[in-house]
């Protein structure tokens, strides 16, 4: 087998390789693709597409929701390193003010409150329909719902997302990632 390893739900044709890198662009750039199952990857190799989404699917050439996310960083950055120097923060020659701030604050919580939020509640409630337990099944529940939240659409494979529960919060995660940013 190319890639050597497990090869279980990952693409035989390109290896483990190609995996990760798939699994990187996809969670990367918003596109939904999926040349191999998430939840087959060890838990480092998981946790790539997990902080992608995170991270809010900033990478260039992604569609619309990165070059929000890629500007609201740079809103973020620029009025830091105004603070460091000691000088208003400006971005484009406009001045960064106050109720920027709050925006660009609102639109960093929203995504964590939500995803974490919706996770806590569904492990606790015993509704997260999980079939790994411990770690893994977390991560399940976390992945999804950043999925949902972030405009992704993949899952890791082994979480039963088709109950009532599922179908609500992640309907109100996807209004919160999509019309509260």
């Amino acid at each position: 087998l190319q890639g050597g390893g497990n090869m279980e739900g990952k693409e035989v044709r390109f290896g483990t390789v190609a995996c990760g890198v798939g699994a990187a662009a996809t969670t990367g750039t918003s596109n939904g693709s999926v040349n191999c199952m998430h939840d087959s990857f060890t838990p480092l190799g998981g946790m790539s597409p997990l902080i992608h989404m995170k991270f809010g699917e900033v990478s260039p050439g992604g569609v619309g929701v990165g070059l929000m996310g890629m500007l609201v960083n740079a809103l973020l950055a620029v009025f830091i390193a105004g603070l460091m120097i000691g000088r208003t923060p400006e971005y484009l020659g406009k001045k960064v003010q106050a109720a920027e701030m709050k925006l660009v604050t609102l639109y960093i919580l929203a995504m964590p409150a939500a995803l974490l939020g919706f996770a806590a509640i569904s492990m606790v409630k015993d509704s997260a329909n999980t079939f790994q337990p411990g770690p893994h099944g977390l991560t399940e529940v976390l992945y999804n719902y950043a999925s949902a939240a972030n405009n992704n659409g993949s899952a890791f494979a082994y979480v039963g997302t088709g109950t009532n529960w599922y179908t609500v919060t992640q309907g109100l995660a996807m209004l919160t990632g999509r019309f509260l940013l």
